[in-house]
């Protein structure tokens, strides 16, 4: 068969199927070029998903006769003024947009520019151009797409039902308001509820009124602003405290340059920042803008430009990481206002219910006497008790040894007050032997003590490992662990990693493992169960692909679970407290490190209105 030219329009067509592959693509493009009109308010109208119709209105620079004849041409566009696709200031620049979904459908475009005595309309009906005709609209640009893909029906097969592609509009209007708050934006259409941002201005107030406004209150409470720059790279935003997280990835919003992207080497790095602060299975919200000079950024390496490549990718990876962290870092310890929430909704319900029924062994409080002087304090205790987790039963001398200093009360803060001004307030008294309650100046905390001393174990021994390598110890008898021959070969295989951690094994005979050393943090009586979960996470990382931080951290993770301060046990009162002071300056001490949180928060009032009193 010989080699022939294409029909024009049934390239158009093609190029459709690569830059509108359903409505909310087709509604994504037309945002776009009234952005790069320099609009102040954008107004889109959708029926049926947006299959039926898509409207979108700008108050834009708008165009005369002649653009409106070149913008429905393919590769034609205003937005390359010197060809120069290194240093790309605009969203399109392509030129296939248009005609791409005028090919595939029947579209209007109504136009006016700033300097026109009247507007222009023409109408492209799959791939037919009609002439140019007057029409009346004031400046700016309104563009019809109706029956999208009515000239390729099969296509139509393959959109979900409407309300899901309605829901697919929204998203796409959502980002872009997220991206430009000083634009104002609308839509409505049915199967959908209307939106309506109004302008938001300039600036870091405006973003954060835009982001707010976008992802929700309990986003705007359960999150923390991020600013960092370095070299020809910024990045500022607003991160998701650690315990504040999602079912899905589609709350990691990005945004290079003004541009909503869905960037692997982004995504990655924001799930990094928050490796070993969420369970798995459960992703981070956040809204990250990535500021750079366009000639450090490919934006033209997808045909809906939908991913970027960056010039150096380590560095912004780096970035991304450290500007996550630190902000994280920097919020100190904060409550997540879903799990105090959950908590005064289980009051709330046990209460419609004709009230809880209190049983005295139930609740088994444990009372204490008040503080001894600074002199008897923890400061002062031995050093099997310091920091108060050190029992008879066990030689678990971890916290003894705590990152910073620990204050003691000069005073009994159960009297005085005193313990109520930190954070985390003055600890009163232990539930079930697991949960410390603490009182605040404005309420009451709950503490799990062994989803708390975890994050502290985990930390320190981070920071060992950074620092010095692990603390060990030599066995004086080494631990014999008999097991399946294949999981001796797995956790032999993993020697040499588990010795930079502190952990010495070795073959013994057919079957068996020899702890000869063992981090410093464990208790020996635990080091057979900890083989057994190590082992277990071997089969979940995989091959050596697997980075090594995260299997760093995960066996680090592991242990500190079985080297921290178990439930069931009593501790006193000056234990309590030192438990609060230290979780008080650890980064992401408000989160285990299974990603649940560590406390919640009930505010008096919310408290008496539970009585009945508010």
């Amino acid at each position: 068969m010989p080699i022939r030219r294409l029909d024009p329009v049934l390239v158009d067509r093609i190029a459709a199927g690569e830059v509108v592959e359903r409505p909310a693509a087709a509604v994504k493009e037309l945002i776009e070029n009234a952005l790069d009109a320099r609009a102040s308010r954008v107004d889109v109208v959708i029926e049926a998903g947006g299959r039926r119709l898509i409207r979108v209105a700008d108050d834009g620079c708008g165009m005369d006769g002649a653009d409106l004849l070149l913008s429905v041409e393919r590769h034609a566009t205003s937005k390359l003024p010197d060809e120069d696709l290194f240093a790309i200031a605009t969203f399109g620049f392509r030129g296939e947009a248009l005609p791409s979904i005028a090919a595939v459908s029947r579209l209007e475009i109504v136009s006016r520019p700033e300097d026109g005595s009247a507007a222009q309309a023409l109408s492209v009906d799959a791939g037919s151009l009609r002439a140019p005709r007057p029409a009346a609209r004031a400046k700016g640009t309104t563009v019809e797409v109706r029956d999208l893909f009515a000239a390729v029906p099969a296509r139509l097969k393959f959109l979900k039902s409407d309300r899901a592609e309605a829901l697919a509009v929204a998203d796409v209007v959502k980002r872009l308001a997220m991206a430009h708050p000083k634009v104002r934006f609308t839509l409505s259409g049915d199967g959908i509820g209307a939106l309506d941002y109004a302008h938001a201005g300039e600036g870091t107030q405006a973003l954060a009124r835009r982001v707010g406004e976008v992802m929700g209150r309990e986003f705007r409470e359960n999150s923390v602003a991020l600013d960092l720059a370095r070299e020809k790279l910024s990045l500022t935003g607003f991160a998701g405290l650690p315990a504040y997280t999602r079912g899905s990835v589609g709350a990691i919003n990005l945004f290079v340059n003004g541009r909503p992207v869905r960037d692997k080497l982004l995504t990655a790095a924001v799930r990094a920042a928050y490796m070993d602060l969420m369970p798995t299975g459960r992703y981070p919200a956040i809204a990250l803008y990535v500021a750079v000079d366009p000639r450090e950024v490919d934006v033209n390496v997808h045909p809906a430009k939908a991913e970027v490549r960056f010039r150096d990718a380590s560095l912004v990876r780096a970035l991304v990481i450290t500007a996550i962290r630190e902000a994280l870092r920097g919020a100190g310890i904060r409550p997540v206002t879903r799990a105090s929430e959950r908590a005064l909704a289980a009051f709330g319900s046990g209460g419609e219910r004709g009230g809880p029924t209190y049983r005295q062994p139930g609740w088994n409080v444990q009372a204490f006497a008040p503080l001894e002087p600074a002199s008897s304090s923890v400061a002062n205790a031995p050093a099997s008790h310091a920091f108060g987790f050190a029992e008879g039963q066990e030689s678990f001398d971890y916290a003894a040894r705590p990152s910073g200093s620990v204050e003691p009360h000069a005073r009994d803060p159960a009297s005085s007050g005193e313990g109520e001004a930190y954070p985390l307030g003055a600890a009163r008294a232990q539930l079930h032997e697991n949960y410390i309650v603490a009182q605040t100046s404005d309420g009451l905390v709950i503490v799990d003590q062994h989803a708390a001393h975890e994050r502290l174990v985990y930390e320190r021994l981070k920071r060992e490992r950074a620092a010095r390598g692990i603390e060990r110890q030599i066995m004086l008898t080494p631990e014999i662990v008999d097991l399946d021959a294949s999981d001796c070969a797995k956790l032999l295989a993993q020697a040499e990693l588990l010795e930079g951690l502190g952990l010495v094994v070795e073959a013994f005979g057919p079957g068996a493992i020899a702890i000869r050393e063992a981090p410093a943090a464990l208790a020996p009586g635990k080091l057979r169960r900890l083989i057994m979960d190590l082992i277990d996470s071997f089969d979940e990382w995989g091959t050596a692909a697997a980075a090594l931080e995260r299997k760093l951290d995960h066996v680090l993770a592991t242990m500190a679970c079985h080297g921290s301060v178990r439930s069931g046990r009593r501790l006193r009162a000056e234990e309590m407290d030192a438990l609060l002071r230290e979780m008080e300056k650890t980064p992401g001490a408000d989160v285990c490190n299974h990603g649940r949180p560590t406390f919640i928060v009930l505010k008096l009032a919310d408290i008496e209105r539970l009585f009945g009193r508010r």
